[in-house]
């Protein structure tokens, strides 16, 4: 593990998230909705990441390492995401002490200093976006009040996780699809890979290349970015003409009498305008917005599904549906079927519980849905990985359904109430594990309860076995449980995902 950050590590920070972007680049383009939904914050921020590691030094000490990288993030910086996390990092590298070691404290009060450049370059800030995630991060970070580096680089990753959580919530309360920000999504992926730098493992550098992004759908106005030279400009003035004409306005410092500009507006002369008044604007990039339907195919089909924490959200946006997180009001999902544009729509709820609001919203689209009564994430997840668009909707919907209906499903929970069950009374604090929706055995060990369930599941037959791991599974359970896999069940395929949802520690199918 790192006591410091220095020149190298900052280096290897850098070309990791880039690579670790580059790997969640689609995933991470599904999950954009905010301010436009046009499928690109992935692409922005892997060619955000790809100027920001252009321009790296072969010299110089961390400071000067992330200054620069800072830098180049800034002049290659792609749209609205892309230019809110160059300004993150711009802020970071200047509050960078250069006369001791970058510990603890130091990038706790780096990440502070980026949450201040990221709110103030911002005209009109949103929460629920990146800047709430990076708060967030900034605050854990300085919490902890230690010099210790991998402590505060954990805290401010966890916080961040839980922080994106939240962010569904916030984003629907706009009237948005309930997915997790894209541009709080890309920081988690770069605070995850500067905590892997700072625990001295290995970071992974396999990537693929950067895709094109589709240019199917509506356009929604132009995406107006340029670099403005000006010795004494009036940005605050600059921000509020933006603001006048357009929106998602960014006014950014990159360096002494020179700024980077971003604005959505349907006038584009007229962003220019408010530009030339100041200074002289140059490296105009001028880019359609186009609001495209995500999901859905030629065919005009779409797939949503309620889903309970960011891991499986990802998963779901990955496979080609609409994750929908938490506990969905009718409204909520109805806007998420309406917003896809398809006259076809598969809607898995997930979860008894789920299945009224699912129905309700069913009964008010416009379109034909159908609501597939997946009683757990990981029915949803076979019912998934059957569908074919190529198929006829009805014939789609009973193979999804008795992919569904084929797996065996069981999950593991904290008890939060003592009572008595079908395996016994329970007290609260015991770990219950309920098989198809029912209480089958209690314990006092996490372990011991899913290795109970499994074996269970397993007598019964099965093949497949996926494991999707809860915000409370501790960091061996993993381990624990693919061994147990292994000994006992030998000839099983096994997939481990990170699902982070909040109430159950484990959720398993069997297939």
């Amino acid at each position: 593990m790192l006591d410091s950050l220095d020149a190298g590590a900052v280096r290897r920070w850098c070309a990791g998230t880039l690579s670790a972007l580059r790997r969640s680049q689609r995933e991470i383009d599904a999950l954009n909705v905010f301010p436009v939904a046009d499928s690109d914050t992935g692409t922005n921020l892997v060619l955000t990441l790809q100027a920001a590691v252009d321009a790296l030094p072969d010299t110089g000490g961390p400071r000067e390492v992330w200054a620069a990288m800072a830098r180049g993030a800034l002049l290659g910086a792609r749209g609205n995401s892309g230019m809110i996390l160059s300004q993150l990092l711009a802020g970071a590298a200047a509050a960078l002490p250069s006369d001791r070691p970058v510990g603890g404290r130091a990038l706790a009060t780096a990440l502070t200093a980026a949450v201040d450049a990221g709110y103030s370059a911002v005209a009109q800030p949103v929460e629920g976006t990146v800047l709430s995630v990076a708060g967030a991060a900034a605050r854990a970070a300085t919490e902890v009040d230690t010099d210790a580096l991998p402590t505060v680089s954990a805290a401010a990753l966890e916080a961040a996780r839980r922080a994106l959580e939240s962010t569904p919530a916030q984003l629907a309360a706009m009237g948005l699809p309930g997915v997790v920000d894209a541009g709080g999504r890309g920081l988690v992926v770069m605070l995850d890979v500067l905590d892997t730098v700072v625990r001295g493992a290995v970071v992974d550098l396999a990537a693929p290349e950067p895709e094109p992004v589709p240019a199917a759908g509506v356009q929604e106005g132009w995406e107006i970015q340029y670099l403005l030279a000006s010795r004494e400009p009036d940005v605050p003035g600059l921000a509020k003409r933006l603001s006048e004409i357009g929106d998602s306005v960014v006014v950014a410092y990159v360096e002494p009498s020179l700024w980077s500009v971003h604005v959505h507006a349907d006038d584009i002369g007229a962003a220019l305008e408010a530009g030339l008044e100041l200074g002289r604007p140059h490296q105009v990039a001028v880019t359609p917005l186009i609001a495209r339907v995500r999901t859905a195919s030629a065919s005009g089909r779409a797939i949503v599904a309620v889903v309970p924490g960011a891991g499986l959200a990802a998963v779901f946006a990955a496979a080609g549906a609409v994750p929908v997180e938490g506990a969905p009001r009718s409204d909520e999902l109805l806007s998420a079927i309406e917003r896809m544009g398809a006259d076809e729509v598969v809607l898995l709820p997930n979860s008894d519980a789920h299945v009224p609001v699912a129905e309700e919203a069913a009964a008010a689209a416009g379109a034909t849905v159908s609501v597939l009564h997946t009683r757990s994430v990981v029915q949803g997840i076979a019912a998934l990985a059957v569908a074919d668009r190529a198929r006829s909707f009805r014939d789609d919907v009973v193979a999804m359904a008795e992919a569904a209906a084929a797996t065996r499903w069981a999950e593991v929970v904290i008890a939060d109430e003592a009572g008595l069950t079908m395996a016994g009374p329970c007290r609260v604090g015991d770990v219950l594990g309920l098989v198809d929706g029912d209480v089958a055995a209690i314990g006092v060990a996490v372990p011991d309860v899913v290795t109970n369930v499994l074996d269970r599941l397993l007598n019964a037959g099965g093949e497949l076995v996926t494991v999707v791991l809860g915000a409370a599974a501790g960091p061996s359970l993993e381990a624990f449980v693919q061994a147990h896999l292994h000994t006992h069940w030998p000839f099983c395929e096994v997939h481990v995902i990170d699902g982070g949802q909040p109430r159950a520690v484990v959720v398993i199918g069997v297939e």
